[in-house]
């Protein structure tokens, strides 16, 4: 790869490209738009807990479709709406709500269908498809996409909207060359992440086996405040500009969230050391476990490094040092009763009495400790791919709107 420094060589390789509107490769024969089956699709009694996936606009993620929640329907529903079934390469949009995103269907997708709320973008031999994919992912389009998107309270997308939308072609061994490069970035990110949760599986799992299967009888069952200490957090006044933006990483809740059950590496917002002075705020060690406790509560991570958070979250000390993985996948084992005895007239809460209340019989130290060791190699190879897909992921992001603009070139 190399990037063309010389504006004559820049405009020489972008004259190079073909500038169009979608309606242009629709009308050409080069790409064909689709839109779910509306009201056709599907009554109640045609969902089975088997089947055949079927797409909706919850499943769409940043270009790829997230499998939790898949609905589905049985082979004689897909069969009467095979007109509607995806295939390798397609791109689906959403056509209410979060529509700058969009999905690519990977090839164990083949063969899905598309819900009524989705509509369908399918190229013929002559575009590359990963290519666009990555191109819609750019902050132009992303954009385009929120601008020219129709409704007054919920943005919609239709085909007459995207048949507008402008599409940027370099030759179509310089496509594939570019999504080449971008997809191997995405490859190496899908596989760390595979690996971490190979690797939380197996902790927790080995927690499970440790601490439940073969817990004890003589084990004495105390209140998890025996166990763990918690830290409140606080909110340095946002009037004061003096106590932000500093070198302190701070995180909120939905920065927790974000991270929820890995590591938190950044946050949105920083804040000075004279802002944890003159706060309620507190800086725990790397390792930390922190807890949402307000609103969306029981979602938890662990501090990639040093951080301070807010005063609707809660930082959990193990009572020994060296047992911080051990008192994670505690938390992770025990949230749902934390989650189940929050309380609150307008926001659910997770209060100190929370933890006073909820029980657990555990070993002696010197076995937790053991424990604890045993898992360290999990949770620091956890760390260290982390670290590497956010290296990964910040190079991807700096690298697409130069290689979809031709500032940097494949060659």
């Amino acid at each position: 790869m190399r990037e063309e420094n010389e504006a004559s060589r820049g405009a020489g390789a972008m004259s190079k490209w073909k500038i169009c509107r979608l309606a242009e490769l629709v009308d050409g024969g080069h790409a064909e738009l689709q839109t779910g089956p509306f009201g056709t699709m599907l009554n109640a009694s045609e969902y089975t807990a088997s089947g055949t996936p079927v797409i909706a606009v919850q499943d769409i993620g940043e270009n790829k479709i997230i499998h939790d929640k898949l609905v589905y329907v049985s082979d004689t529903t897909a069969n009467r709406l095979s007109k509607y079934r995806v295939k390798e390469g397609d791109i689906i949009f959403g056509r209410k709500g979060a529509v700058e995103r969009r999905a690519r269907i990977r090839t164990d997708e083949d063969g899905w269908l598309q819900g009524s709320d989705c509509i369908r973008l399918r190229f013929n031999e002559t575009v590359n498809p990963i290519f666009i994919s990555y191109q819609f992912g750019s902050k132009f389009y992303r954009e385009w996409m929120i601008q020219n998107s129709t409704g007054a309270t919920m943005p919609s997308l239709n085909q007459e909207v995207l048949r507008l939308l402008p599409i940027m072609l370099p030759p179509f061994h310089e496509q594939k060359a570019i999504a080449s490069v971008l997809s191997s970035l995405d490859d190496k990110i899908d596989l760390l992440h595979r690996q971490n949760a190979t690797l939380e599986a197996m902790a927790e799992a080995l927690f499970r086996q440790r601490f439940v299967v073969e817990a004890k009888e003589e084990w004495e069952e105390k209140p998890l405040l025996h166990h763990i200490q918690l830290v409140g957090g606080g909110t340095p006044k946002t009037s004061i500009q003096e106590y932000w933006n500093g070198s302190i990483p701070w995180l909120a809740g939905g920065d927790i969230a974000k991270n929820h059950k890995t590591f938190a590496l950044a946050s949105e917002k920083s804040i000075t050391e004279e802002g944890v002075a003159y706060s309620s705020a507190k800086i725990l060690p790397q390792y930390t476990t922190v807890l949402t406790a307000r609103g969306t509560v029981g979602k938890f991570c662990l501090l990639g490094k040093p951080m301070a958070y807010s005063q609707t979250n809660y930082g959990i000390l193990p009572k020994n040092s060296e047992t911080f993985f051990f008192t994670f996948l505690l938390i992770d084992h025990i949230v749902k009763e934390l989650q189940a005895a929050a309380y609150g007239s307008v926001f659910d809460t997770i209060t100190t009495q929370t933890f006073e209340e909820t029980s657990i019989a555990l070993p002696k130290a010197d076995m937790i400790k053991s424990f604890n060791l045993q898992v360290r190699a999990y949770f620091e190879k956890i760390f260290a791919n982390q670290t590497q897909i956010r290296t990964l992921e910040k190079l991807r992001d700096s690298l697409l709107p130069k290689l979809m603009t031709g500032e940097v070139r494949v060659s």
